[in-house]
């Protein structure tokens, strides 16, 4: 069976093999939605203001080369919450119901593995696929109350009530779908726009109203009371996810003349397939760059990553708070903490916006450990991992039983020691039949049609120039071996 690494960041605070129930470390499972790796501790490429992700992956091990299963919400989150790839599933895009595929109907889930095996298991805000203005179809929330002991607010309904700008005038219809007029428009209104929901703008309203803060404060609370019982707590924090409306504070962090764009370069797509080149909104790139909107987005992004950073923040100085007082009356519980993106996020490299593509920026997101007794503060692995490897590092952490229906593989070793040998790249799929290969110093992607790209990431980062369209001679001994690791067999993509 295929092994697959991806972009993780576990954060484990006190572990070395706990078996006992009454022994058994707490975990805190966080996920930040369309985080990319632009955060400070991954090279800050546009210098954005991250100090709680630094500071978190300071505690422990930091994976800079780690890699979602599918660059879409979804399939991603459905894969790092069963254990299972999206070639074995078929559930490759996001109106797809998760538990209508056969290899899924029986599928047991993090929070019910760690309830068997006697956690209290509660969760807030979004986990698994949901958005905040569209309630059925494609954005239909994917959650299911069975799997949890307690959900906020509800199991059904896991993302609080958005708070929209007063200038956008967002109206719900009967069907759950939110329309709004766009704020960030250009100046003639004859020009055609892209999307409505990629809309960005500072906000004035109280901070205490929006979504993320209101999931962080119910985790904070839920942190605080919890008992003797071990507890798998799951938060969701919905931001930088678009529409781009944070509080206008963070987008001051950014003074507009000092955002620096993305670098990209001219006929970039020449040596590309087809097939990669249609799953790319060029067409979104042309609007914001031809009417001056880039650097403006560009700024409500980072400004979004800072606001999400600050409520990891809040929540972060909860944990440390509630860990002194448990010291100082002798109440100490063992904790590990897991903080993950589900994908990457292009801002216009390779002429993209938002992921949907097999290139690095929107496979690529932040990962961290950190596991007293099992890692080391400050520790980097440049190895390609898997966020599908969540689940069976989850399970050797915590000494629960081993299960032999998950795709991805521990990543203990690694914790233990960044340097260790690991043969097995990141696999990454979007559809049911294309496939990204990452290695510490490849990406090779092989589209349905045979199309295939190559890309040297030692010489090449932004990934301008596909040698498998070039000079593919030279590299056809890489190109093999990488190939290799397409899957044979791919499930039928489920309703």
């Amino acid at each position: 069976m295929l092994r697959y690494c991806g972009f993780l960041i576990l954060l484990c605070c006190g572990l070395s093999g706990w078996s006992r129930a009454d022994d058994q470390p707490d975990v805190l499972f966080i996920a930040v939605d369309d985080l990319n790796d632009w955060v400070q501790c991954l090279g800050g490429r546009a210098g954005v203001h991250t100090p709680n992700l630094d500071r978190l992956a300071a505690q422990g091990t930091l994976f800079t080369n780690a890699h979602c299963a599918a660059p879409s919400c979804n399939p991603s989150r459905v894969a790092v919450m069963t254990g299972v790839a999206p070639h074995q599933s078929g559930i490759y895009h996001n109106g797809q119901s998760w538990r209508a595929a056969p290899r899924l109907r029986n599928a047991v889930t993090l929070p019910e593995h760690f309830r068997s095996q006697g956690y209290r298991a509660v969760g807030g805000g979004k986990i698994f696929h949901a958005l905040s203005w569209i309630q059925d179809a494609y954005g239909k929330q994917q959650n299911e109350a069975r799997l949890w002991d307690a959900y906020f607010p509800s199991a059904d309904r896991p993302l609080p009530p958005t708070l929209w700008p007063k200038e956008a005038q967002a109206k719900t219809n009967a069907r759950g779908y939110t329309q709004w007029k766009p704020i960030a428009r250009t100046r003639d209104p004859q020009i055609p726009r892209p999307a409505h929901f990629w809309d960005w703008a500072p906000m004035d309203e109280a901070e205490s109203g929006m979504a993320d803060h209101q999931v962080v404060s119910w985790a904070i609370d839920a942190w605080r009371g919890r008992k003797g019982q071990p507890v798998f707590q799951a938060v969701g924090i919905f931001r930088p996810h678009i529409p781009w409306f944070v509080p206008k504070k963070y987008f001051d962090l950014y003074p507009l003349e000092q955002v620096k764009l993305p670098t990209i370069r001219e006929n970039d797509h020449d040596d590309t397939s087809p097939v990669g080149q249609g799953f790319c909104r060029r067409q979104w790139h042309t609007w914001a760059a031809e009417n001056d909107m880039w650097r403006g987005a560009v700024q409500a992004y980072l400004a979004s990553i800072s606001f999400a950073d600050a409520q990891l923040g809040r929540l972060l100085d909860a944990v440390e708070d509630d860990a002194r007082q448990r010291r100082q009356t002798g109440r100490q519980r063992k904790t590990i903490i897991v903080l993950w993106s589900d994908h990457g996020m292009h801002i216009g490299e390779k002429t993209h916006w938002e992921k949907f593509t097999l290139w690095e920026e929107s496979t690529r997101v932040p990962l961290m450990v950190v596991a007293p007794g099992v890692t080391t503060p400050g520790n980097v692995c440049s190895k390609p991992v898997s966020l599908l490897d969540i689940y069976p590092t989850l399970n050797q952490l915590c000494g629960l039983p081993q299960r032999d229906d998950l795709s991805g593989e521990s990543l203990v070793p690694l914790l233990k020691d960044p340097t260790a040998k690991r043969r097995t790249p990141a696999l990454t799929s979007w559809g049911r039949n294309n496939f990204a290969v990452r290695t510490e110093r490849f990406r090779y992607i092989q589209y349905h049609n045979g199309d295939r790209e190559l890309y040297d990431h030692k010489r090449d980062p932004h990934e301008f120039t596909n040698l498998a369209a070039g000079d593919a001679e030279s590299w056809e001994q890489q190109l093999k071996e990488l190939a290799q690791w397409i899957p044979r067999e791919t499930a039928e993509r489920v309703p």
